[in-house]
């Protein structure tokens, strides 16, 4: 029987670590000799995450009681106090940056998204972290409530976050749009909660295309009617110009607007768009798609530990939700690389009461089939 480490250790492969050391020059510089270093936290972090560990305590004992596998690992010593004052301290742009280069990793692996067209098609939207008042009155939401607002651009490219910030749960999602760059040419699609002309101009100008809902009330003027199919749900097909003093103002540029109505729920949908060469189905085809990322936060949320923190003030709070999803990325390489046929439900269910088994990484997670049974013969009577 060939020799196997433990599932966590195959999965921390799965990490460069050559520009994990390099990250950690960058950010962290020289260190004490006995201090905790960055592998050591995200392995800590990501124990958490891949185990079910919901507190500092739960954490250290999880992995001290896992010594001899520590070599393995290559871990240092955990102690939770030391975790949560690094957690605290530690800028947490080391995490946010190991993100953005294990994404890079997954682009070269991912499948590519549905549609005809090769431009890069991105949703954009935000999700709230309800946090404690008294312990966060930095990130007060309202009379009630803390909270945190994770903004994310999602890829559709094997449906992976791409651009991600952590704001206080105030910060608007405009505000928070302003913060990603998506590159030339890409598409992105978001719902009226970004409903900001003057940003909606910045992105045309900068050679991005999106597809949003048109506001309601909005004020237009009709330039040109296309023909429509109607079959396909396709009511109308315009191209207009808005008449709104702001609009004047921000010199805004004519846009395509689509009506659509959905044969399976019959409601009606009113898309704009700054691409006026797709067919109307495909523009209704993109909005719908912007679902996606509404099901990645139900996901994350359901099976990653993000609802309550390990620390008390935002660094730590970002340093938890980045690492979180760092830990996404990686069980989404190890599916894309290995073309596991599993869900990633399945992945991280499967890794979850696996982690410290020592067994082979693929074949937990692609079976080896059973030799076929040979057929019973006939039987003489």
């Amino acid at each position: 029987m060939s020799h196997h480490n433990t599932i966590f250790s195959q999965i921390l492969k799965f990490v460069p670590r050559h520009e994990f050391s390099s990250l950690t020059k960058k950010h962290d510089g020289a260190l004490r000799s006995d201090a905790m270093n960055r592998w050591t936290q995200f392995i800590a972090m990501a124990t958490a995450q891949l185990s079910g560990r919901t507190s500092l305590r739960d954490i250290e004992n999880t992995i001290n009681s896992q010594k001899h596998l520590s070599y393995h690992l290559g871990a240092g010593a955990i102690k939770r106090t030391t975790l949560s004052r690094v957690n605290q301290t530690r800028p947490a742009a080391f995490f946010e940056e190991l993100f953005g280069r294990l994404y890079a990793r997954c682009q070269n692996v991912s499948p590519r998204h549905k549609f005809k067209f090769k431009n890069k098609l991105f949703s954009l939207d935000s999700s709230l972290l309800d946090v404690s008042l008294k312990v966060f009155p930095q990130a007060n939401y309202n009379q009630m409530k803390a909270a945190f607002k994770l903004h994310v651009g999602f890829d559709h490219d094997g449906f992976i976050p791409a651009f991600v910030t952590v704001t206080h749960g105030k910060c608007g999602d405009q505000s928070g749009a302003r913060l990603l760059a998506f590159p030339k040419g890409s598409v992105v699609v978001f719902d009226r909660g970004y409903m900001d002309y003057k940003w909606h101009k910045h992105l045309t100008d900068n050679g991005i295309y999106w597809v949003t809902r048109i506001r309601t009330g909005a004020k237009f003027r009709v330039l040109a009617r296309r023909n429509v199919d109607k079959s396909a749900g396709i009511t109308s097909d315009q191209i207009i110009e808005y008449t709104s003093d702001r609009s004047r103002k921000n010199n805004l540029c004519p846009v395509r607007r689509v009506g659509y109505r959905d044969p399976e729920t019959g409601k009606h949908y009113v898309f704009t768009t700054n691409h006026f060469d797709w067919s109307a189905k495909t523009v209704a085809g993109i909005y719908k798609q912007r679902w996606q990322v509404e099901l990645f936060f139900k996901w994350i949320k359901q099976n990653l530990k993000i609802k309550s923190f390990l620390g008390h003030n935002d660094n730590a709070v970002i340093t938890q939700v980045m690492v979180a999803l760092c830990v996404y990325l990686i069980l989404a390489f190890l599916k894309f690389q290995s073309k596991i046929q599993y869900s990633l439900q399945q992945i991280s269910r499967l890794i979850h009461v696996n982690l410290f088994i020592k067994r082979s990484l693929i074949d937990l997670l692609k079976p080896p089939k059973e030799p076929d049974k040979p057929a019973p013969q006939w039987r003489l009577l």
